[in-house]
């Protein structure tokens, strides 16, 4: 990450499926360490998506991802793995 390698390239060379690997950066995030993963976001989302996912985050009881794709994919079309990306931009930002 701190080379800015895109996170699929990552999974890749660590012999990880992305949504495994993006499961190993929530619990670096949850841990307390802060990463800097906005390179690779702003290749693979649009801004406005970003925004709104975050702004989602924000304003959120809680940040159960199953609630926020529910909640999210009913205004917009989103992926859960760009939903997991904010969320860890949003964690690491804001609860760390």
């Amino acid at each position: 990450v701190d080379r800015r390698t895109p996170l699929d390239r990552i999974a890749s060379i660590k012999g990880l499926e992305y949504s495994e690997l993006l499961n190993s950066v929530e619990q670096i995030v949850y841990s307390g360490t802060r990463l800097d993963i906005d390179y690779f976001i702003k290749d693979q989302i649009d801004e406005d998506v970003i925004e709104d996912i975050y702004d989602y985050f924000m304003n959120a009881e809680s940040d159960d991802l199953d609630l926020a794709e529910k909640e999210l994919s009913q205004d917009m079309e989103v992926e859960r793995d760009d939903i997991r990306l904010v969320r860890i931009k949003f964690l690491s930002e804001v609860g760390n």
